[in-house]
C-alpha cells in the first residue's frame, strides 16, 4: 500500500464525509458562492471531510469549468476533499485544484484498469465504489482493494446486507478503510465493520448523521440507538423510489433549513416526483 494511500485511509479513519449536494436553479446554473456557503455549512455543523462532485453532487453532468470552481472552493476549507471521478482527466484536474483523493465511479469495464490508469496519471490516494446499480463482484473487489493507491471501499449497496458485509470483509482483510455509503443500513454497517461513513444523508441534516458516528464511537449503546432510529426515520422518507429523487429531497431540506437559497434546490436531473412525496 502506497504512502500517500495510507495517509489518507488514517486521516478518514472515523470521519463523517459529507457527499454534498452541488446547489442549482431550476435551469441548472450554480452559483459558487452558494455553493461556498452551503459546504461551509456541512463542516460547521459535524461534517468531518467533503465529498463534491459525487453522485449526490451531480458531478457526471457537470462542466469542467463549473467542477474546477467547486473543487477550489471546497479544498479552500481547509477540510479534506475527495472529487468523485470517472477516470484519469477528471483525476488530474482535481488534484491540480488541491483534492486529497478521489472517489473513483464505478464503470461497467475493466474496473482495475480505470484505477491504474488514475493511478499513473495522478499517484492521487483513490477510494473504490461498490455501488447497487453496478455491484463489484468480489474477485474484482479483492484486485481493487489490493491496489497500492486505493485507501478504501464505498460500500452503497442500498439493501443487499450480505453484499455489504462481504464487501466490508474484502475491504478490512486488505487492510484498506471500509467506508459505509450505506443510508438504509447505516447503523447496521458500522455494527459490521465500516470505519467512516460518506453519504447522501449527510447533504443535509448532518448532525442526524453525526451523533450516529459519535455515539458509536463513544460506545455508547443507548444514544447510538436513539440516534440511529433519527436516522432511519431521515433515511425512510429521503431514499425511497424513485430512488434518483434523493437528490432533490436532500437539496430540499437543505433549503428548509436555511443552508442554500430556495431558488437552488433544484436538480435538474430529478426524475417526476408525486406532490406527496
Amino acid at each position: 500500500m502506497d504512502s500517500r494511500a495510507e495517509d489518507l485511509r488514517d486521516s478518514l479513519r472515523g470521519a463523517l464525509v459529507a457527499a454534498a449536494a452541488t446547489p442549482m436553479t431550476v435551469s441548472g446554473e450554480v452559483s459558487m458562492d452558494v455553493a461556498a456557503r452551503y459546504y461551509t455549512g456541512l463542516l460547521s455543523d459535524g461534517a468531518d471531510a467533503l465529498a463534491v462532485l459525487a453522485h449526490t453532487g451531480r458531478g457526471p453532468y457537470l462542466r469542467p469549468d463549473v467542477r474546477a470552481g467547486l473543487i477550489e472552493r471546497a479544498v479552500a476549507l481547509g477540510a479534506p476533499v475527495l472529487v468523485g471521478v470517472d477516470g484519469p482527466a477528471q483525476a488530474r484536474a482535481a488534484k491540480d485544484l488541491g483534492a486529497h483523493g478521489v472517489l473513483v465511479f464505478p464503470t461497467s469495464g475493466d474496473r482495475l484498469a480505470v484505477h491504474e490508469a488514475i493511478w499513473q496519471e495522478t499517484r492521487l490516494p483513490m477510494i473504490a465504489f461498490d455501488l447497487y446499480t453496478r455491484p463489484c463482484p468480489p474477485a474484482t473487489l479483492r484486485e481493487l482493494a489490493a491496489h497500492p493507491g486505493v485507501a478504501g471501499v464505498k460500500a452503497a449497496l442500498l439493501s443487499d446486507a450480505m453484499a455489504c458485509q462481504q464487501t466490508i470483509a474484502i475491504t478490512r482483510a486488505a487492510g484498506r478503510l471500509a467506508i459505509t455509503g450505506e443510508d438504509r443500513m447505516f447503523a447496521a454497517s458500522l455494527l459490521w465493520g465500516c470505519e467512516s461513513a460518506l453519504v447522501g444523508l449527510a447533504a443535509a441534516q448532518v448532525p442526524v448523521t453525526a451523533e450516529v458516528m459519535r455515539a458509536y464511537a463513544a460506545n455508547d449503546l443507548r444514544a447510538f440507538e436513539k440516534a440511529a432510529a433519527r436516522l432511519d426515520a431521515l433515511a425512510a422518507t429521503t431514499f425511497i423510489e424513485p430512488m434518483e429523487g434523493y437528490v432533490q429531497r436532500m437539496l430540499t431540506l437543505a433549503a428548509e433549513e436555511g443552508r442554500i437559497p430556495a431558488t437552488h434546490a433544484h436538480d435538474p436531473h430529478c426524475p417526476p416526483l408525486t406532490q406527496p412525496d
